[in-house]
């Protein structure tokens, strides 16, 4: 099987690297791919813009591919898949349809009231005095969101209401600006990838990411800043809650409504005093949660996904792990997530990737003649993996402390929590005389 994977992140490098280890796979390719991803695969890096419909399935089809995995969000809202597939070729993703899911969180909230999964009150605002209205009726924490794509970077969660409405404002004044303003969830979050061909789901094991640049959660949203799994805190039924309550309910929506969605349904969750609420939807794996639980997964990558796109997971066994934790940790270049800074040198990848038990995956990186350089605001994930958190954590740093990037960034508390036993589950809202939760 010759697989052509789409994108250019750490992500891409995680299933490139999985599905160069799947014996069924002859080949991968990668378009446009990345340094590291060079190093695995053959990069296409002439291929074209990768949202551009008929150029990557014109690729696809000259490379010969019998199988294609989109990675990022924007080429599946763009309907490189539906493109993909018109040409008969296997394709790994939804269709621009399904992949409103993530495009739109309207949409999103639409599909969730309509198949009964539990999620956040939110009000959708098209004016500056619906958005006043909805802040004034959440009250703080505020939580807004742009409606559309914005790279894991769209969401405000703050106590300062004029912060708020200045999101929310900025949001507006795009092309066909929406923005979701929703009630604040409690709880930890937890990201859990759900694998469909339209019919059947599987879930992969969970995993929780960091969105914020700085220790102990300060600072801007970003596109995450490290991740972790297992999750040794999370409720043991949690998987099985997760399927029966929210993705087989969605999916079997989706196909009700004409628009199967048949790739990755990235649920992201909050698991609060009231139980499980979904915080967002995405159409894709998540980076950088994809990268930890690729390095858990046993489970043939390749034979996974074509058993996906062609409709055929109900055939495949169980999916096999690894017991091993997996903690990753984002190296980002300085002034990320605002204004980065590109440009810097890259010492220590060798070092890095000789380490026991580590991974090095390329995100914003540049091969020059003088070497590999950061290229954009993620440049690197550092994968530590091990017998438990304590010890894949300190792989991880391990591996980050190798590194040199001058001015580059990264936190120093992925996993932290975790491995110290911090985690705290919000305790469940108690029913009242007449057995009812007010809520």
């Amino acid at each position: 099987m010759r697989v052509l994977v789409i994108g250019s992140g750490a992500r891409e490098h995680a299933i490139v690297r999985a599905l160069a280890a799947d014996p069924t796979v002859d080949a991968v390719l990668a378009a446009p791919g990345n340094p590291g991803i060079d190093l695995v695969a053959q990069c296409l890096p002439d291929c074209g813009p990768v949202t551009d419909p008929a150029a990557m399935s014109a690729l696809a089809e000259q490379v010969g591919a019998d199988l294609v995995v989109i990675g990022p969000e924007a080429p599946l809202v763009a309907g490189v898949a539906d493109a993909i597939r018109a040409r008969g070729i296997a394709c790994f993703g939804p269709s621009a349809a399904a992949a409103q899911l993530e495009g739109s969180k309207a949409f999103a909230k639409e599909v969730m009231a309509a198949a009964g999964v539990p999620t956040a009150f939110a009000h959708i605002c098209t004016t500056e005095d619906e958005i006043v209205s909805a802040l004034d009726s959440t009250g703080a924490p505020y939580v807004v969101k742009d409606d559309g794509l914005a790279a894991g970077k769209g969401v405000v969660v703050t106590q300062d209401r004029d912060e708020a409405l200045a999101h929310g404002l900025a949001c507006l004044a795009k092309e066909d600006g929406r923005v979701v303003v929703e009630e604040f969830l409690d709880g930890p979050e937890i990201s859990l990838f759900c694998l469909s061909d339209g019919t059947e789901v599987r879930a992969l094991v969970p995993a929780q990411d960091f969105k914020r640049i700085g220790d102990n959660d300060t600072g801007p949203n970003t596109g995450g800043m490290g991740a972790y799994s297992p999750l040794p805190w999370a409720p043991d039924d949690l998987v099985e809650q997760v399927l029966d309550r929210i993705a087989r309910p969605t999916v079997d929506e989706m196909r009700r409504r004409g628009t199967p969605f048949a790739g990755v349904l990235y649920v992201g969750l909050a698991l609060t005093s009231r139980g499980l609420r979904v915080v967002e939807f995405n159409a894709r794996f998540g980076d950088p949660e994809t990268q930890v639980v690729l390095a858990r997964l046993r489970t043939p990558l390749g034979q996974l996904l074509d058993a996906a796109a062609n409709g055929r997971l109900a055939e495949l066994p169980d999916l096999s792990w690894h017991d091993d934790a997996a903690v990753a940790v984002v190296l980002a270049c300085e002034g990320y997530p605002q204004a980065p800074v590109t440009g810097a040198a890259i010492a220590g990848l060798e070092e890095c990737g000789a380490l026991d038990h580590v991974q090095v995956l390329h995100a914003g990186t540049r091969d020059t003649p003088e070497g590999v350089i950061a290229s954009g605001g993620r440049v690197l994930s550092v994968v530590g993996t091990g017998p438990d958190l304590a010890r894949a954590r300190a792989r991880a740093y391990a591996g980050v402390h190798s590194l040199h990037c001058e001015g580059a960034q990264f936190r120093g508390d992925i996993a932290r929590a975790a491995e110290q036993g911090d985690i705290r589950i919000p305790l469940p809202i108690e029913p009242g005389p007449d057995g009812k939760v007010l809520a």
